[in-house]
């Protein structure tokens, strides 16, 4: 099965996430999503990633947008990177990877791929970066930007 793009339904999910609360994908519709797949916990370049989204939350909400971070780690294990490095987004895990492979976001050898999406509010993928597990990630002021032309119907 291809991996969905944009224009295509996202795939439904339920995780358990930080906070021992569990995050369904659905419960968004209506409103913007955006989902962040990262390769772990308490990595240099993860951590300074969500730093960077966590302190333009407001931003994102403001929008109407909710924002999930998602990895394989467990949920001890986020509820500690969260804690340790101050992020105020859900921290989900996926620690048998069916949502990252759902998103084709799973590499050859198990490593999640710095991956970004946008799903509108009516479940519809309208922003997608699939990148790699290197050095950069989209900066908010793209996300944001996406986050906009979802709200408006558009895609990127």
């Amino acid at each position: 099965m291809p991996a969905p793009g944009v224009g295509d339904r996202a795939p439904a999910f339920s995780l358990a996430g930080t906070g021992g609360v569990s995050y369904e994908l659905s419960s968004c519709l209506g409103g913007s999503v955006v989902l962040v797949f990262y390769p772990g916990d308490d990595t240099p370049v993860c951590t300074r990633q969500l730093c960077s989204y966590s302190a333009e939350l407001g931003s994102f909400e403001a929008k109407g947008s909710t924002l999930w971070a998602i990895s394989p780690q467990s949920v001890a294990s986020h509820d500690s990177f969260a804690a340790s490095s101050g992020l105020d987004m859900p921290l989900l895990a996926d620690v048998d990877r069916s949502v990252g492979r759902a998103y084709g976001v799973v590499g050859p050898v198990g490593f999640y791929r710095r991956s970004v999406f946008v799903v509108d509010p009516e479940g519809v993928i309208a922003y997608a970066h699939r990148g790699y597990v290197g050095l950069t990630f989209r900066p908010s002021s793209e996300l944001l930007s996406a986050v906009a032309k979802a709200a408006t119907g558009g895609s990127t």
